[in-house]
């Protein structure tokens, strides 16, 4: 090992940062590193500027020792050919600094202000590099490079037969790297490399960069630290029929020949279809390919493959060194030494990697057998690396695509050179140029990709906290006063819209008491062709809304009308997807989702078929103006609301003179379920200003013209109107907030105990104020906006709007709770859930059925935007107390 002091047995000095010889142990190692280390920890401080200055010079330098340096590896290793170790060591100079040379590795990489996400890069520390005997001065001048760039030190340790021309080039870049300012031991080496010291070196450094056979690529993997191994490659090269021959064989030898086939991407095997076989074989051998018949064939299996096992000896040598080891005959010109062979199993040794001039040469059938073949060869010796495929990229388009998808390679090389083309950008110039090229999990390895610079940096995300952009969302037109029913009707005749067929949706109360003919008579005279459909019931079925599709089917119409309370409205928008896309599956139009935005079911796009417009005949759902459907699973009693803006109507006509003579339960039910939505609006995660004013005007009119609009009816038509535009204003108001725990739960309660929607939310609500009001939640909700508890101010606020005096929010809060409590009294509303399902279900009865109901509750699509997020219990606990009521 170096230590930058002169050594006792030379003359010369040794490179900065070098220690002297001494034995293997490992503290020595240690002590190895720790230098490399305090190196790394004051190269760490330096700045972009700096770091570019060095990694040119080291490049220059290393540049300018490619002659020398691949004259010193083939004396040294006996392997290869010294022109082209030249140009190996040129491309790993050259163009890993242009790869790299604009490339920021200092501090700050990027910034985005607006999402407030920076990321920051930092090295490593110190990376230790196993250096093969194959490419022994290019890759330790690649691993120092990259090391220089990104800021991290190195240890390199040299395979026993080419350790003087691996420290040579490490000397070479180190020494440039100093001068320009770099740390003096920032680069080190050990001197007498062994198994022992490879693993020492491994264990104590922070990341190792393996390039060599399997099994140093194993024990890199198996050291404990972050390695960067790559596997073994076992290229084969299919010619299809479409291929220009003579590209393909120029192709091929010329990458097998280049320094005599050490480079793991080069190919190993040459697949031809029987079609084509004989035209491929003799362009080999006018290319200078020699075919070996069998007798020497076998002479050539025995040497290269005594035991089973590759001969190092004929590694990286020329095809006529070969022939001369095998004893045969060299005859004429010969670059490439081809064996014709069928068997591509471990059993025949031709089929594997061979890292010489020596080929395998296969006939397949057709295609499809070529492409068989080429997957057992590389899953026998050499998964996860490289195939290359010969093919008119235009006429083979399919079987290129057949090729790529069955083969387990990392790089899949097309009409390329495959020793050259594997390393990257030199015949494509996307292909990130490296020395030292990943396999994936196929070939074993962390990286599939040819290894860079980002392998070697720990990048730092800064994630600084944001809001998310927010939305409103409304039908296109949304009409309302008394008698604006005609008018908002004519449109559907007018230039605009021009409908010609309508579906009208709502349930047999309305079509049989004249209700519903005030809509059709408006279309008779529009010359609009009309059907109705009046079975819907209260808590509409998936079955209902199915038998609805269906007829539509039969009628299409052009335009859809819902007429009546939320039922109608919720059926007909399930109609509305049904008869628009008849393969949605209701499983995904109701699967839960977090952000509306980011589903995992995309809802298809509505309104190809048919526009749709809701005519509200209560006051008190919203689902004109929503994105909200509630649908029952006929077969399980279950309440499912979907939501998607797909569901939203496209014209809403809010007419109090429809709501005229809505009975007094009705009016308490969907008054109350009006103002529920207008509160938990205000408490959601997504409440905006936008949704807020709508809400608090909504609350502020349905507590002072609710309790009216119930006791005299049809005699206060301005309470009948305040009413309806409060309960369409807070529908727009949670179409964009949405909702919290008191309409979950209602839900489930509506469902199991069959308690009008409406009266469900009043039996909750207060109870689910009091629980997000409380100033430390058990747990908070998620979302950007909601920086902390504050629904108690929320409420507060709200109750400054409506006219309540008080000193202290909680002050407040007690008071909007009081006028809530005088509007229950006024609608007659019962004062618990015992009290509303009174003799018909015991107390152990609704106890029983508590803990599905709160499971089920607590999966409602409205849970997620409450501002406190329930447990489970917690939920069941609200149930409870809201069964009991204040007793």
């Amino acid at each position: 090992m170096t230590d930058g002091k002169k050594k006792m047995t030379t003359k010369t000095e040794p490179a900065v940062g070098a220690v002297g010889s001494v034995s293997l142990e490992e503290r020595k190692i240690l002590e190895l590193v720790k230098g490399v280390r305090a190196a790394q920890a004051e190269f760490a401080t330096y700045t972009q500027a700096q770091v570019d200055e060095i990694f040119r010079a080291a490049a220059t330098a290393a540049n300018g020792a490619r002659i020398d340096l691949a004259q010193m590896a083939v004396e040294e290793t006996g392997m290869g050919v010294f022109e082209d170790k030249v140009i190996k060591n040129h491309y790993a100079a050259e163009y890993i600094f242009n790869r790299y040379k604009g490339e920021r590795t200092c501090g700050e990489l990027s910034r985005d202000e607006a999402g407030g996400y920076v990321r920051i890069a930092e090295p490593i520390g110190v990376a230790a590099a196993i250096i093969p005997t194959t490419n022994p001065t290019s890759t330790a001048i690649f691993k120092c490079l990259i090391c220089l760039k990104t800021r991290n030190g190195l240890i390199l340790s040299p395979h026993p037969r080419a350790k003087k021309c691996t420290i040579e080039a490490a000397k070479t870049v180190l020494n440039a790297a100093v001068a320009a300012g770099a740390p003096k031991g920032i680069i080190a080496w050990v001197d007498e490399p062994s198994v022992a010291a490879s693993a020492a070196v491994m264990r104590a450094c922070d990341l190792i960069l393996a390039t060599g056979g399997p099994q140093m690529v194993k024990a890199a993997y198996s050291s404990g630290k972050p390695a960067v191994g790559v596997g073994a490659g076992n290229t084969p090269a299919l010619i299809d029929e479409s291929a220009d021959i003579r590209l393909a064989v120029s192709s091929i030898i010329h990458s097998k020949t280049f320094d005599n086939g050490v480079i793991c991407a080069s190919e190993q095997a040459v697949i031809a279809p029987a079609s084509i076989y004989g035209q491929v074989k003799a362009e080999m051998a006018a290319q200078g390919c020699r075919f070996l018949t069998k007798a020497e064939a076998d002479k050539l299996r025995k040497l290269t493959f005594p035991e089973g096992k590759l001969n190092a000896q004929i590694v990286g040598q020329s095809a006529t060194k070969i022939l001369e080891l095998c004893g045969i005959q060299v005859r004429g010109e010969c670059k490439v030494l081809a064996v014709e062979v069928t068997d591509t199993s471990a059993k025949e040794p031709f089929s594997g990697e061979k890292l010489s001039p020596i080929l395998a040469v296969y006939k397949a059938e057709d295609f499809a057998d070529g492409v068989n073949k080429a997957d057992a060869l590389v899953q026998g010796g050499g998964l996860g690396h490289t195939a290359a495929i010969y093919i008119d990229e235009r006429r083979g388009g399919e079987r290129l695509t057949a090729f790529c998808e069955k083969m387990k390679a990392c790089r899949i090389l097309v009409n390329t050179p495959a020793a050259q083309g594997g390393i990257g950008d030199l015949y494509n110039f996307r292909l990130t140029p490296s020395l030292t090229l990943g396999c994936g999990s196929w070939g074993g390895n962390s990286v599939c990709e040819n290894v860079g610079i980002d392998a070697l940096l720990n990048v730092k995300t800064v994630a600084s906290r944001r809001e998310n952009t927010l939305w409103f969302r409304a039908p296109q037109k949304v009409y309302f006063k008394r008698g604006c029913l005609n008018t908002a009707l004519e449109e559907l005749g007018e230039r605009e819209y021009k409908r010609k067929r309508a579906f009208v949706v709502t349930d047999g109360f309305l079509y049989k008491s004249g209700v519903c003919k005030q809509v059709t008579d408006i279309l008779d005279g529009l010359g609009i062709l009309h059907t109705e459909f009046f079975e819907v019931t209260p808590d509409p079925t998936l079955a209902c809304a199915k038998e609805g599709a269906r007829r539509m089917q039969d009628f299409a119409p052009d335009v859809i009308v819902a007429v009546g309370g939320g039922s109608p409205m919720d059926a007909a928008k399930i109609m509305w997807v049904l008869y628009e896309h008849p393969e949605a599956a209701f499983e995904d139009l109701a699967m839960r989702f977090m952000d509306i935005r980011k589903r995992v079911y995309g809802f298809p796009e509505m309104g190809k078929k048919a526009m749709f417009v809701a005519v509200p005949t209560t006051a008190g759902t919203g689902s004109e103006v929503t994105p909200f459907a509630v649908i029952t699973d006929e077969r399980t009693g279950e309440k499912y609301p979907l939501a998607d803006y797909a569901l939203m109507p496209t014209m809403a006509i809010c007419d109090p003179d429809l709501m005229t003579d809505i009975p007094p339960k009705l009016t308490a039910n969907a008054g109350f379920d009006a103002l529920s939505h207008a509160i938990e609006a205000v408490g959601s995660l997504l409440a905006s200003d936008f949704t807020n004013g709508l809400a608090y005007e909504a609350i502020s009119l349905l507590i002072a013209y609710l309790p009216p609009a119930f006791l005299h009816g049809s005699a206060d038509l301005t309470a009948r109107e305040k009413v309806a535009n409060a309960a369409t204003m807070a529908g727009m108001a949670f179409a964009n907030a949405f909702l919290g725990i008191c309409h979950s739960m209602a839900h489930k309660l509506g469902a199991r105990w069959h308690l009008p929607h409406g009266m469900a939310n009043a039996l909750l609500l207060i109870e689910v104020m009091r629980f997000n009001a409380e100033p430390v939640p058990t747990k908070m909700g998620t979302f950007p906006q909601y920086a902390y508890p504050d629904c108690l101010a929320r409420y507060a606020k709200v109750a400054r709007y409506v006219g309540v005096k008080g000193d202290t929010d909680e002050a407040l809060f007690e008071g909007l709770i009081a006028k809530l409590e005088e509007v229950k009294e006024v609608l007659q509303l019962p004062k618990s859930i015992k009290e509303a399902l009174g003799d018909s279900v015991t107390e152990a009865e609704f106890l029983e059925s508590l803990p599905k109901m709160s499971r089920d509750a607590f999966d409602d699509q409205c849970t997620g935007a409450n501002p406190r997020y329930p447990l489970v219990a917690e939920i069941e606990e609200l149930y409870k107390r809201a069964y009991y009521g204040k007793a």
